[in-house]
């Protein structure tokens, strides 16, 4: 007997959730091994990873992320797993990794920027596959952050966003108020005494495109003692959005939902280290002095 492998626990999660109740995905897992591995020798479904996590969950997880990317299911809210209507019509057929990797959905999510496909080679090297996991890996938290951050606060996002420029080495920052802000949400000082600054303003939008209007808003309201600023959005700029802020006279940086997920992964925030692997290979220089 063995632990199913990951894509096995498709129709099992699917089953669980057939009702259309929303879950929370730790809850999830353990209904999942209660009702169909519950069998299994104890020894295997207390078996660890190399990080302390169960064996067991992990492949049920990971079952779960796949689904998501297929559009089987979906994340509600926080922490919550509901199927689809594409999960329903999934229930009853035996899903397999093809169905799930060839589905529409699963090619949109790892095209890369070009639009290329992610395509697996039966030919890989150890290396490849490595990089290959490692590369999943960060797109699936890639996607996980920014749904995180179009369900955030508004007013916390913006903070966010002034933590991550802090993080870039761009200096100091100071939250502007409220109220009366006039379209700026904080002030980055580029030195200490403040004689250099950039304006930042962030929405947080779900789908919305950023529109021409806001750029002008934006535009308008920075002051005569700065030049720079930076407009982020959880979303994406229109074409005329994106003409106004390259013909201003002021230089202001575009940063949408893509570019800003890219830029707190790369440095740290909303994020943390989960596990370090090593790879070793064999010393040539130790065994040349031999």
């Amino acid at each position: 007997m063995e632990l199913p492998k990951f894509h096995e626990t498709f129709n099992p999660i699917l089953n669980i959730l057939s009702n259309g109740t929303t879950i929370h995905h730790r809850e999830l897992l353990n209904r999942v091994v209660d009702k169909y591995y519950s069998t299994l020798p104890q020894a295997l479904l207390e078996e660890k990873m190399k990080n302390g996590d169960r064996l067991i969950l992990n492949r049920i997880a990971w079952g779960k992320s796949y689904l998501k990317k297929g559009g089987f299911i979906s994340y509600p809210e926080r922490g919550t797993v509901q199927i689809t209507k594409k999960g329903k019509d999934a229930v009853n057929k035996k899903l397999t990794l093809q169905d799930v990797e060839s589905s529409s959905d699963f090619m949109d999510f790892y095209s890369d920027e070009k639009g290329k496909r992610v395509e697996k080679n039966n030919n890989s090297t150890p290396q490849d596959l490595i990089d290959s996991g490692f590369f999943a890996i960060e797109k699936q938290t890639k996607s996980e952050l920014l749904e995180k951050l179009k369900k955030i606060d508004p007013y916390y996002f913006e903070k966010v966003i002034l933590i991550l420029l802090k993080k870039m080495g761009y200096g100091d920052f100071v939250e502007t108020t409220k109220s009366g802000d006039k379209g700026i949400d904080g002030i980055i000082n580029e030195d200490k005494l403040g004689l250099d600054k950039i304006y930042i303003q962030a929405k947080r939008y779900t789908e919305n495109k950023v529109r021409e209007k806001e750029i002008r808003n934006f535009i308008g309201a920075m002051s005569s003692d700065t030049t720079k600023g930076v407009f982020v959005t959880t979303s994406t700029f229109d074409v005329a959005a994106i003409k106004k802020a390259y013909d201003a006279h002021h230089k202001i940086i575009l940063i949408d939902g893509l570019k800003l997920v890219d830029l707190m992964f790369l440095y740290g925030v909303g994020v943390q280290i989960k596990n370090i692997y090593e790879v070793k290979e064999v010393d040539e220089d130790f065994f040349d002095a031999a």
